[in-house]
């Protein structure tokens, strides 16, 4: 055999005993947001398990600004070999590419969809100081008023935002929509009264209700869910083929081997296979729904021109 042969030979053992012995260092997971947010507790939640199924440590480290852009960008740009991920959400992947005139990245292009682990429903919120007890209810009070309806959000384009102009498209609703910076101002103003319509995560959404501080009329799943028991699904309430989610998964840059990516894929497959693991991530406000990684991926090639369609209805765009 000529010498090419066995150096070209020699390299090739050499890539595939490295990726066998994938992983051999510390794994960092990249989340473009604040610690302490939904995202940052989803990935505490699933490092331990994750660290026991690779064999070696998942570090969180934050790259937050411009919506998730900086961390996705950071994710990007690193090498492809499986010790950098990103733990995005329905913002950062398919709602963003609509959302910013200028983005640095393509979801498909310049990611590998590694897995999708969860699932995350909206509940649909009234002010209690409203005369409506069902979403049928407070549609037929706004149809009635108008313009005279407020419905707030934590800001322009995202998803809290994104599902009442769903919703006020496929019911002919007229609402008047109020940005705020972030969840908790809107919170206290629909609480007060100020605004009178809100969509927001189960968490939050659930803890307000069962306080009677708002007051829920649906949840945007297929199901009900179990934090909010009594609440039915849009779908239930008389609204055919409304069902609206936000998802959570992981991602690394595009490139990288596909033995390394079947790895990391079936190692979140086995963490979200854990009964304690689900329980609570339920108990988060989130529904473990495992995709591997070409699942994963058609899914977000589903998911795009259907949150690109309602970034336009809404007529909201960031630079």
């Amino acid at each position: 055999m000529k010498p090419r042969h066995l150096a070209a030979m020699a390299l090739a053992l050499l890539a595939a005993s490295a990726q066998a012995a994938f992983p051999e260092k510390p794994i960092r997971v990249v989340i473009g947001f604040p610690a302490g947010g939904p995202l940052d507790q989803h990935a505490r939640l699933l490092a331990e398990k994750l660290q026991a199924v690779l064999g070696q440590p998942i570090v969180v480290d934050y790259k937050s600004g411009a919506g998730g852009t900086v961390g996705a960008q950071d994710v990007m740009k690193a090498a492809p070999d499986g010790y950098t991920l990103m733990l995005a959400n329905t913002g950062v992947m398919v709602i963003n590419p609509a959302l910013y005139s200028r983005l640095p990245y393509g979801t498909l292009k310049d990611f590998t969809p590694i897995a999708r682990t969860a699932m995350q429903p909206l509940a649909l919120l009234v002010t209690p100081k409203l005369p409506v007890n069902s979403l049928k209810e407070f549609t037929d009070y706004a149809k009635a008023r108008p313009g005279q309806i407020n419905y707030g959000s934590a800001g322009n384009g995202g998803i809290s935002h994104l599902v009442p102009e769903m919703f006020k498209n496929s019911t002919g609703l007229f609402m008047v929509h109020i940005p705020y910076r972030g969840s908790a101002p809107a919170f206290t103003d629909l609480m007060a009264g100020q605004v009178q319509f809100m969509a927001e995560s189960i968490p939050q959404a659930a803890n307000y209700h069962k306080q009677g501080k708002v007051r829920a009329l649906a949840v945007t799943s297929r199901a009900r869910n179990p934090a909010l028991p009594d609440v039915p699904t849009v779908i239930e309430s008389g609204f055919k083929g409304f069902e609206v989610v936000g998802f959570y998964g992981f991602l690394a840059p595009a490139g990288l081997p596909k033995d390394v990516t079947a790895k990391l894929s079936d190692a979140f497959g086995q963490v979200l296979n854990d009964p304690d693991i689900k329980t609570r991530m339920v108990a988060q406000g989130a529904d473990p729904a495992f995709l591997g990684s070409e699942e994963f991926g058609r899914f977000l090639a589903a998911e795009t021109p259907r949150w690109a369609a309602a970034v336009k209805a809404s007529g909201a765009k960031l630079d």
